[in-house]
Order: C-alpha cells, then structure tokens, then sequence
C-alpha cells in the first residue's frame, strides 16, 4: 500500500521514524484505512527506532474523521458499522484503535508536531503520543459529541490523565475548541512555538531524547506509565528494581 492510497507516509531516518498524514487538500481528515496502516506500520517498526515523530502534511494536523467516507454505505462507514453484531462492532473499533495505541510502546518515545487544526480524531492522535508540540495556530477540540459519538481511539484515558476528570469532561461534553495557549495552560502541550519554528523545536526535542542512554529512558518511561496504578510503596519499590537493573547493565552484569 502506497502513501497514496492510505493518506500515511512512513519514514525512517535511523533512530528517528517519522508518519506524516498526506492529505492536506481535505486538511488530514482520518480514515479507517489510514489507522489500519499506521497499525501496520508499527510491526514493521525497526528495531533501531527510539523516537517516532507524528505529524500533519499542510496547514492542519488532522481535521478529525473523513466524513465523507464515514457517512457513506461503504466499509468502515457508521452505516456498515451499525449493522454488525454487537461484538464485531466493537472488535472492529478495536482494531482502529491499534492505529493509536502503538504509539503508548514501551520502547520508543512519540511526539505529535501539531499544527492548524487537532479535531476529533486527530486531537485523540496528538493524545495517543508521550509528548505534543504545538505551534500558536494549533485549535484542538474533542468534537465527536456534536455527532453524537464518543470518542473512541484510545484518546479518553490520555485526557483524563493530563487535565483530570472534571475538565476532560468538560472538553469532551461540549465539543468546544480551544488554542495552544490553552492547552499549554491546563497540561496538554509539552511546548508552544511561533508557527514557522514548530519543526526546529520538534528537531530539538528529538535530539534531546536521543542524547541519553536508551535503557535508562526505556525505564523512565515504564516508571512514570505506570505510577498513577501504583501506590506510593509500589511506585518507590518499581524505582528500586529499574535502578538495580541499570546498575548491573552499566557494570555488564545485566542478562
């Protein structure tokens, strides 16, 4: 499959790989399609890659689902989608949430580089990365309530974890919009930069992530994951066995 027939790019350029959504003309509307190839994308990650860069071709990062296939009759349509059985339905969705979810792996760092437009989906793809740069221009909404859906890519969870129940909620029940300066303010962007410096800052950053030792942000990583489930022992004794690992892997005692 082509970038021309999915709407992704791939690309790798040692350490560092990066997906570009290539549909700028209708502003990087998403497709069932395109998360099925972004899903595929990530069995094929090479081994070498730390950092995976998420970005929008044009002036927007993603305006959100493709209407014009969703409303359709055809496959990945709410029409089709509707006339499953229950479980086929939502076995179905889970398979698009693969598309985002890949981006949460362990062992590489993802940064959404978004610009224009973060809409629906492509506000809950900016969520699926680690980290978000945003440039002035961004607008970002979780707009699937005003067509009376849910949002449901994997995006619920990430929200509530950066902003809290009371204003993910907020976010979500009203559909509403909000600027970079904003999501700065209430936790969701990692950095906001002027328009025409958003890919210096993401080049930056990424030479930031790459400069240390890839365990130990490996473990770092894990470490902060998964510390909102744990309790303050559980989280303190987590601390203990990543450093005793790091210890004998820097001694060469590691297995």
């Amino acid at each position: 499959m082509t970038a021309e027939t999915t709407g992704v790019r791939f690309d790798c350029d040692g350490p560092v790989a990066t997906v570009t959504l290539c549909r700028p003309d209708v502003l990087n509307a998403q497709t069932p399609a395109m998360w099925r190839a972004m899903s595929d994308f990530s069995r094929d990650l090479p081994g070498d890659v730390r950092v995976v860069v998420v970005r929008g071709e044009g002036r927007a990062f993603s305006a959100g689902l493709d209407l014009s296939v969703a409303g359709a009759s055809g496959p990945g349509s709410f029409a089709e989608l509707s006339t499953l059985p229950e479980q086929e339905c939502a076995d179905r969705i889970a398979v698009y949430q693969g598309g985002f979810t890949w981006l949460h792996r362990p062992d590489v760092i993802s940064v959404a580089a978004v610009q224009g437009h973060a809409i629906g989906a492509g506000f809950q793809l900016a969520l699926a990365c680690d980290l978000r740069v945003l440039a002035e221009d961004a607008r970002l909404s979780m707009a699937e309530v005003t067509l009376g859906l849910v949002p449901d890519l994997a995006g619920t969870k990430r929200l509530v974890e950066l902003v809290g129940y009371s204003r993910a909620l907020e976010i979500c029940a009203t559909g509403r919009r909000m600027d970079a300066a904003e999501a700065d303010r209430i936790g969701l962007a990692t950095l906001v930069v002027p328009g025409a410096e958003l890919d210096a800052a993401v080049r930056d950053l990424t030479a930031g992530l790459l400069a240390n030792n890839r365990d130990a942000i490996v473990e770092i990583k894990a470490l902060l994951a998964g510390a909102a489930g744990r309790t303050h022992a559980e989280q303190q004794r987590a601390e203990r066995e990543a450093q005793t690992r790091r210890l004998r892997d820097l001694a060469g005692r590691g297995e």
